[in-house]
């Protein structure tokens, strides 16, 4: 999705955190065991990343810095770091009308690792929300593996979406979707999997309206995406399908699914887009309609 060059995307600042350890370099191989750990740790906040190298908790757990000279909508487009600074502004202005009570995450934009209470946070583990303190972590060149390991565009959009799919998470975790559901076990039907194609519903709630957020001079956030950019976005659900994931290590085996496949990703983002939110209840449909 392309910003409006004038908007003002002015908000709440996410900050930048991390600063050594070893991490996943974007051109580099991840290989067969890097993919198998990012199928486990992909946007579930657990801690795989040992399993790689590097140090184990390594990072910091310092508050980080606010990120500076993002103040514009052109900036947004310009820059990947004010794209998700941008974009959790236009987020948190969806979900403040949706959910009574909402109040916003925070975000951390991490460089090369960083510790949270979920585990350590890298390119390594993926993007990923964390309920305890209510905080979206993500390392930026993370991008460069969507792309360059996993296959998919990777683009403007698709780099919405994955961050509105963890805001996605948020929204559960403050609506007691996460209590009332726990992610324990795995399968095609499993409330893991449920849990993840609703925050891709939720994420493509947020993509259709999105272009109806506007900021306090009345300027839309947003431009309304073109069907290459929504393309872009079903790319990046594709590739982070379960099944899409274990087809690079050699083996699809639908009885340890947690995020679903990915002709699931895609169509549950679509519900959300074409039905908003209210489309997004994958706990109440058959394990076959998932």
């Amino acid at each position: 999705m392309t910003f409006n060059p004038n908007a003002d995307v002015r908000g709440k600042s996410a900050t930048r955190r991390g600063g050594r350890g070893a991490v996943v370099a974007g051109g580099a191989g991840v290989g067969v065991i890097g993919i198998a750990v990012l199928l486990i740790s992909l946007f579930t906040g657990q801690d795989f990343s040992g399993l790689l190298g590097g140090s184990p908790g390594g990072g910091t757990g310092s508050e980080g810095e606010a990120l500076q000279n993002c103040r514009t909508g052109a900036d947004a487009n310009n820059d990947d770091a004010c794209r998700l600074d941008a974009g959790e502004e236009v987020i948190n202005s969806y979900w403040q009308n949706e959910v009574e009570g909402y109040r916003a995450p925070d975000l951390v934009l991490v460089e090369q690792q960083t510790s949270s209470p979920c585990g350590t946070a890298s390119n390594q583990t993926g993007p990923f929300y964390c309920p305890t303190d209510e905080t979206v972590y993500i390392d930026p060149t993370f991008w460069s593996i969507l792309r360059n390991q996993l296959g998919a565009e990777g683009g403007e959009f698709a780099q919405l979406y994955v961050l509105a799919h963890e805001y996605g998470h948020h929204v559960q975790h403050l609506t007691g979707i996460f209590e009332d559901h726990p992610r324990d076990g795995t399968g095609e039907d499993s409330n893991a999997v449920r849990t993840e194609l609703q925050a891709d519903c939720f994420a493509g709630a947020w993509a259709a309206e999105a272009p109806n957020q506007k900021d306090a001079s009345g300027q839309s956030f947003l431009q309304k995406p073109t069907q290459a950019q929504i393309d872009d976005a079903l790319s990046a659900a594709s590739a982070v399908g379960d099944d899409h994931i274990q087809q690079q290590s050699g083996r699809v085996n639908p009885e340890s699914w947690t995020h679903g496949s990915s002709e699931q990703r895609q169509r549950w983002f679509m519900a959300g887009y074409t039905g908003g939110s209210g489309a997004c209840d994958t706990f109440s449909v058959s394990g076959q309609q998932l």
